[in-house]
């Protein structure tokens, strides 16, 4: 599906890391990062792996702490906040992760409701019911709402992980590798669904990956973490207008095999 136009505020900035460093031990995984994501914008970042794209949207929820730099999201700075603040703040950001993280226990119908009933104390059984309706409807699978996630397929998984971000309405979205582990089928889905999230949802999102059809298919934005450093910042077709041979093979592999 080609991507459709967004309305992004480059007024608006909903994330500004500056100077970001982070190591463990001696090793120097994140170098002097600068990054802003706008309002409404999907931004990609791309890298090997083991190049430090997790560690930084760990450090931008406060799961990790800097060695140097400021971290701002939605107003917030994420090194000074207490930890109640923290915990409200991270209420506003939904987080897909990797291996979809379902309770295997629950029905889908409990995992969607279960950060709901934790956050919002005197939500009722009736808007419990519609907001889970809503967002199975969102992802395509409201055919699934009694099944256990050990009946669902691989991309089931991520598409309801997905809505569970969802169901709190959050401002921002983190997908850390949204279309490992997918056949190429499964992963234009994703892909689809990721840009439908951006449009109805009005979301600014951080798009972690090294799938390059992925970075095309949903970034406004591209941008390329190496040696610990964002090498270059873009469009699709400006970060790969290079002859550098560490950007280069991205495309080579991905594109020309």
């Amino acid at each position: 599906m080609k991507k459709e136009k967004t309305h992004i505020d480059y007024k608006n900035t909903v994330i500004k890391v500056r100077g970001l460093e982070k190591s463990f031990e001696d090793y120097a995984v994140l170098r002097g990062i600068d990054l802003d994501l706008y309002q409404g914008e999907n931004l990609v970042v791309l890298g090997r792996s083991g190049s430090g794209k997790s560690v930084l949207i760990k450090l931008i929820s406060g799961l990790l702490k800097p060695d140097k730099g400021t971290i701002e999201v939605l107003g917030k700075d994420v090194t000074a906040i207490s930890e109640k603040e923290l915990q409200d703040l991270r209420i506003r950001i939904g987080f897909s992760f990797q291996n979809s993280a379902l309770y295997d226990s629950m029905t889908v119908r409990k995992n969607l409701e279960f950060p709901l009933v934790r956050n919002r104390k005197n939500i009722t059984r009736k808007e419990i019911d519609n907001a889970v309706e809503t967002v199975l409807e969102a992802v395509g699978l409201s055919q699934t709402i009694n099944q256990m996630p050990a009946e669902l397929s691989g991309g089931q998984r991520k598409r309801i992980g997905i809505a569970r971000t969802l169901i709190l309405n959050p401002e921002i979205m983190l997908y850390d590798e949204p279309t490992a582990g997918l056949d190429p089928i499964t992963c234009i889905e994703i892909n689809d669904l990721i840009n439908e999230v951006q449009q109805r949802y009005n979301t600014s999102s951080i798009i972690i990956t090294h799938d390059l059809t992925c970075a095309k298919t949903t970034g406004d934005r591209i941008a390329m973490l190496l040696d610990g450093k964002f090498q270059r910042v873009g469009t699709f077709e400006e970060v790969f207008n290079t002859n550098d041979a560490r950007i280069k093979p991205f495309f080579d592999y991905n594109f020309t095999q």
